[in-house]
């Protein structure tokens, strides 16, 4: 990919010239009823040549704080590239935004199925018609997404760090709370960007299904700060904060079903040792008290009272230790939560060995 845009940008059988703005349309296929799924794409571009830049939500069809950034970006006309051209797609997965699904109507992860195949399944070729009509243009992306059902994120950046300076880069110029090492997946967009020369980074925040107003208007001032790290705005909003940057990340999973009341907050610094919950079976015989079994920020939170045994309760983000980045750690304003529930009888501290899993057995009350 060319860093430079040419006259001419073909795209959807449209030739798109400098200085124009488009609304097309990528069609994906049709529903039983016969009604035509589309893809709206909308695209900006400059007078003069420069980068091109994908803002991209609703991945999963469920997650709308993403598709709300997009679109407040576009109603308030702030993407007016003064340098090459800002490609803006709210909403990919139009099936399961219809049907408040993260999925498609066939149980597949979009995000799980680049690069695609024109004959595969209908999240395969979703995947595909991107591949084919959106990556080749685009040199950077940020991807917006949302916690599943019930699990809500703080706002936050993901990517590859310190193995891409351009992706550091990005990171620093969208100065979220948050910044997260997270490897990339296999079939993932971010995988298959990587692999052919684009640079894409993840902002997540909320939960799925709701609106989280903070996080949104921390991803509409993230964004217009990686597009003026990039030239292509004259003025962004300076951070509020400095950004707290983690290399790794523990999920602390839910060893017993039952009520589950959590102590902390999001974007709460928690030591090791410290209480940030408790799980009681439902008949007031048994509560056992949760304790961290390691010290960094809750980035990731579960709002459901009722778990199951494995469910992810809290996700905690490790600090990165190195010299070099430690005038980025800074902790946040919040206070910690104090506990005052008085009626646990157990302590359970068992360290989740790897993060995203948990490595214990069933067991039961």
């Amino acid at each position: 990919m060319s860093q430079t845009v040419p006259d001419q940008l073909c795209l959807n059988g449209l030739t798109i010239g400098p200085g124009e703005r488009v609304l097309t349309r990528l069609v994906i296929s049709r529903l039983p009823s016969g009604t035509v799924i589309d893809i709206p794409v909308h695209v900006f571009r400059a007078v003069e040549p420069g980068p091109t830049v994908l803002l991209m939500a609703g991945m999963h069809g469920d997650e709308v704080n993403g598709i709300e950034t997009i679109r407040r970006l576009i109603r308030r006309d702030l993407l007016r590239p003064l340098r090459g051209t800002i490609i803006a797609i709210p909403i990919l997965n139009i099936y399961g935004f219809l049907n408040f699904s993260r999925e498609v109507p066939d149980g597949k992860d979009v995000n799980r199925s680049f690069p695609g195949n024109p004959r595969g399944s209908l999240a395969s070729r979703v995947a595909h018609r991107f591949m084919r009509e959106i990556m080749p243009l685009i040199d950077y992306g940020i991807d917006f997404h949302t916690g599943g059902a019930t699990r809500a994120n703080t706002p936050q950046i993901r990517c590859l760090l310190h193995e891409d300076a351009e992706t550091d880069a990005l990171a620093a110029a969208f100065a979220a709370p948050f910044t997260l090492h997270a490897g990339l997946r296999p079939g993932s967009l971010r995988e298959t960007a990587m692999q052919q020369g684009c640079r894409i980074i993840v902002y997540e925040t909320g939960e799925s299904m709701r609106l989280d107003e903070g996080g949104i208007d921390l991803g509409i001032a993230g964004t217009l700060r990686v597009l003026h790290h990039l030239g292509m705005v004259a003025e962004a909003p300076a951070p509020s904060q400095p950004t707290v940057v983690c290399l790794r990340s523990t999920w602390l999973r839910a060893r017993y079903a039952g009520i589950f009341r959590s102590l902390v907050q999001l974007g709460q610094h928690v030591e090791e040792g410290q209480a940030y919950g408790s799980v009681a079976d439902p008949y007031g015989e048994r509560s056992v008290r949760l304790e961290s079994p390691v010290t960094g920020y809750i980035i990731g939170l579960n709002h459901m009272p009722v778990v199951n045994q494995g469910d992810a309760l809290v996700h905690v983000a490790r600090l990165d230790a190195a010299p070099s980045r430690a005038d980025l750690v800074v902790p946040f304003d919040e206070k910690p939560i104090k506990r005052t529930e008085e009626d646990v009888n157990e302590v359970d501290r068992a360290e989740d060995p790897a993060p995203h899993d948990d490595g214990h057995g069933d067991e039961v009350w």
